[in-house]
């Protein structure tokens, strides 16, 4: 009787034990703010939307940020900027193509290998995170790397975990400028397919590379209906001036429409490298001599688009030119190939943003990033494709780098990825992204399966000769 009552006893308490912890862990629980709130607590955030997306919260978000971080009491605007949370105990990838954010979310390459959380980041004066009025001589890395700066400061406290920073192209070329200007910030980069025009002037590199990519059939079939495009300028631009009509396209920053129209025939050979594969050259017309005017055309169109140098295909680009054509730099290949069949050459920046922005090119600016890379990357990986003429100028490692790498896919083009690396490159650089994520190198989750061809529909025609 005594130990049925003892043990009824013990029962009673055991089960009143398990009811206060279940309460308390329930209080802490409640107390917890959800991560929304804690986001919008934070000074200068405020909430556009938050959209559904498996396994993580999605919110698009604006961000208030000095127009000159210099001087913070000059004004202010709105910066687009993307959260997708995955838990606060996780990793923290910034990401930023150096152009507009999508809104749609998705996950880069590092964010799926550490399994984190990712930021996204809409470049200063890439619509809608431009200032009004614009003052364009606040358009600058520095500047651009300040906003990262404050935006990373602004979500540390709620992200306590490692933070790397990551993009592609002119966001590779992004994520080293911030890592220049903020060493401390970042624990990683992971730099895909990034430029480096060191000396603007200086472009032999690309001249040698278009000597020698790909194989010389592939290579004369390109130039053929390049110079085929400029021998039938006359038949060919009526059609451009009747797809400009049709379209309500005009031609006022460029100039004229012959400008425009032979901006884009010169973009051909270099276009069809960033985004194709030696495989893609079966679709290039084989006899261009004999090819009809309409099969011209259409391989032109399809490759760089003829809307790309009209006022309507700039307007949006109108900062990355500015950049280029201030501090970026940009590349102008001979192509001896097309004789003198060329009136303009390859154009400037300057021909491409309206004229009543100023611009003026500061040539110390890329020495001074590419000398700070040889003597300093610390932890930082470089990706490059082997057939994609923006790596004909890239980052190179010095004495003084630690911990970085820089590696090359076989084929590649300007979409290439870790996961297209060769097998012992591929581990080696997952395992160091792993490593700077305060993660364990053990063996990650499979990468998505590499195909170097980039998706290009007729709308998402925006990289033509812009990294």
């Amino acid at each position: 009787m005594r130990k049925t009552l003892r043990w009824l006893l013990s029962l009673v308490v055991l089960i009143g034990t398990v009811s206060v912890a279940g309460a308390t862990a329930g209080a802490a629980t409640a107390a917890e703010p959800d991560i929304k709130d804690r986001i919008l607590a934070i000074p200068g955030v405020s909430l556009i939307e938050e959209k559904p997306y498996a396994g993580y919260r999605y919110f698009v978000l604006d961000f208030t940020q000095p127009v000159d971080h210099r001087h913070p009491s000059q004004g202010t605007f709105q910066q687009r900027v993307t959260l997708l949370h995955k838990d606060t105990g996780r990793p923290t990838v910034m990401y930023t193509s150096g152009y507009n954010v999508s809104t749609n979310p998705s996950r880069s390459e590092p964010t799926q290998i550490v399994d984190g959380n990712q930021v996204s980041v809409e470049y200063r004066y890439f619509t809608p995170s431009r200032p009004q009025p614009a003052d364009w001589k606040k358009l600058d890395i520095w500047q651009a790397a300040s906003d990262q700066h404050a935006i990373y400061q602004a979500l540390k406290p709620v992200y306590r975990k490692n933070w790397l920073t990551t993009g592609g192209s002119k966001g590779g070329m992004t994520a080293t400028y911030y890592k220049r200007y903020y060493p401390r910030d970042m624990d990683g980069v992971v730099a895909y397919v990034a430029p480096n025009d060191v000396v603007n002037d200086e472009d032999s590199a690309y001249d040698r590379f278009f000597q020698t990519v790909g194989t010389k059939e592939c290579r004369d079939k390109l130039e053929a209906v390049q110079r085929e495009a400029l021998v039938r300028r006359e038949p060919l631009e009526k059609k451009l001036a009747q797809y400009a009509t049709d379209n309500k396209y005009t031609f006022t920053t460029v100039g004229t429409l012959d400008k425009a129209y032979e901006a884009v025939v010169l973009d051909y050979v270099w276009t069809f490298w960033q985004y194709s594969l030696l495989s893609d050259c079966g679709t290039i017309p084989a006899d261009a001599p004999h090819a009809t005017d309409q099969a011209i055309w259409d391989s032109v169109n399809k490759i760089v688009g003829f809307d790309s140098y009209v006022d309507q295909g700039l307007e949006k680009y109108t900062p990355y030119y500015y950049q280029a054509g201030t501090q970026l730099g940009s590349p102008t290949i001979k192509q001896p190939w097309l004789g003198g069949l060329s009136r303009y050459g390859y154009q400037p920046p300057r021909n491409f943003v309206p004229r009543s922005i100023p611009m003026r090119f500061q040539p110390w600016v890329m020495p001074q990033i590419d000398s700070w890379v040889r003597h300093h990357a610390d932890h930082m990986l470089y990706v490059y494709g082997q057939n994609d003429p923006w790596g004909a100028e890239r980052f190179r490692l010095g004495s003084g780098s630690r911990d970085s790498y820089v590696y090359t896919v076989a084929g590649g083009n300007h979409g290439s990825k870790v996961a297209g690396l060769a097998a012992a490159e591929k581990a080696t650089a997952t395992s160091a992204i792993l490593r700077w994520a305060g993660l364990p190198a053990t063996t990650p989750k499979p990468l998505a399966s590499y195909d170097a061809r980039l998706d290009r529909p007729q709308a998402e025609r925006e990289q033509t000769l812009r990294p």
